[in-house]
């Protein structure tokens, strides 16, 4: 291939990838949102999922009591640590039932992380991989920008399920991988055990068809944020084929200090080719591993959570409140997210409504559901309550165009 001729595909490859990105970079940019004073004290911010009290007092704990250098290498190169792995895969045994191997687990900085690596290893140029919609906001960018072709599917937008006719459909001989989020966002939907059976006996039969395996990248971020005492099922479960993402990040409520993982299953019958692919991928992805001293703090982070019960009341809360007013809310079984209808077919707009009322929410047409917004729950008590008389305000001027189910 020519130099103009690479050049040409990088051109194309960044191009694809700005314009994957495009929705979330609008908003990102050019809403009332990204032109707020964030330190607004009548702010009431629910479009991501960042902290809105102080970190957990066991978290702060465990990095100061990890911080003094205990020899001198505790600061040097940190790669998948053996303590870090057994850690992990002892997590994993207790929590799955399956006799995970520290050797099958690949520590990364966060899930966006390990998502890249797992993308960077499985597929070549011209491979695809399936995704479900709505979708977190970078699979189809990830999948770009490793040379892939990101292949869409939509849920069952009656059910909020896994739609298993339409993926069937959308497997070729180029497919490679398919990701799937549960509990999802921005749904909240947890995958039940016989939609995750049925997919894998699907992915079984498409395997055997194509004569190489379609890999599962079974992204768990929220799995440990589950409502009502629900059991929460792994797609790994089911699928041996499968490559576990989880990003500790959710369940403490610290985006910013980054730590997750890859895990393979002691049920996958090819993990072994896949060891050294997987580390030579976290290299070349970044160097994609965590932070000496959240590594040497694992072992303790790995039993902390955020109060899910108090997750369940805000959820409530605002169910109940806004439901009351009119709104139309589909609570979620998992994450920390709320997802509700947008009393205008134009949820940008609507959404723009609301932030003259300083409530700042996550538009559906930034994660490929329009007609809908979602919600964080990861504010305050106080933000919420005080988020109440700005969601009716914002609803009661627009009573002329508020859309009902039916026409939505």
């Amino acid at each position: 291939m020519s130099d103009n001729a690479k050049a040409n595909v990088v051109s194309a490859r960044i191009d694809a990838t700005l314009e994957a990105m495009s929705p979330f970079l609008r908003f990102f940019q050019d809403s009332a949102w990204s032109g707020r004073d964030p330190k607004h004290q009548d702010n009431c911010d629910f479009v991501f999922g960042n902290p809105h009290e102080m970190p957990l007092p066991e978290f702060v704990s465990s990095l100061q009591r990890n911080l003094p250098p205990q020899d001198q290498d505790w600061y040097a190169y940190k790669v998948n640590e053996p303590e870090s792995r057994r850690t992990i895969a002892e997590s994993l045994r207790e929590r799955r039932g399956l006799p995970f191997e520290p050797q099958d687990v690949f520590v990364t900085n966060g899930a966006f992380a390990a998502l890249s690596v797992s993308i960077c290893t499985l597929i070549d140029p011209g491979d695809e991989i399936i995704f479900i919609s709505p979708p977190w906001f970078f699979y189809e960018s990830i999948i770009v920008n490793y040379g892939g072709n990101p292949v869409r599917v939509k849920i069952d937008d009656s059910t909020l399920d896994l739609d298993l006719e339409a993926i069937a459909a959308a497997i070729t001989k180029r497919t490679r991988a398919i990701i799937v989020n549960s509990p999802n966002n921005p749904t909240g939907k947890i995958f039940p055990p016989e939609t995750l059976q049925a997919l894998a006996n699907l992915l079984t039969e498409a395997s055997e068809r194509n004569g190489s395996p379609i890999y599962l990248l079974s992204d768990e971020a929220y799995s440990r944020i589950i409502f009502d005492d629900l059991e929460y099922p792994s797609p790994t479960s089911y699928y041996p084929n499968s490559l576990l993402i989880y990003t500790y990040g959710k369940t403490l409520l610290t985006p910013g200090q980054r730590i997750g993982y890859i895990a393979l299953p002691p049920t996958m019958p090819s993990r072994a080719k896949l060891r050294n692919a997987l580390l030579a991928a976290q290299l070349v992805t970044g160097f994609a591993f965590p932070n000496a001293l959240l590594q040497h703090s694992l072992a303790e982070l790995e039993t902390l959570s955020i109060d899910i019960p108090k997750l369940q009341r805000k959820r409530d809360r605002l169910t109940d409140e806004l439901g009351a007013m009119g709104y139309e809310v589909k609570p979620p079984e998992g994450t920390f997210y709320l997802l509700v209808r947008s009393p205008l077919h134009d949820d940008l707009a609507f959404c723009e409504a609301l932030a003259a009322q300083k409530v700042y929410v996550l538009p559906g047409t930034v994660f490929e559901m329009p007609g809908f917004f979602r919600i964080s729950l990861t504010a305050n008590d106080e933000m919420v309550e005080r988020s109440l008389p700005g969601f009716a305000a914002a609803l009661k001027r627009t009573p002329s165009t508020i859309a009902t189910p039916a026409e939505a």
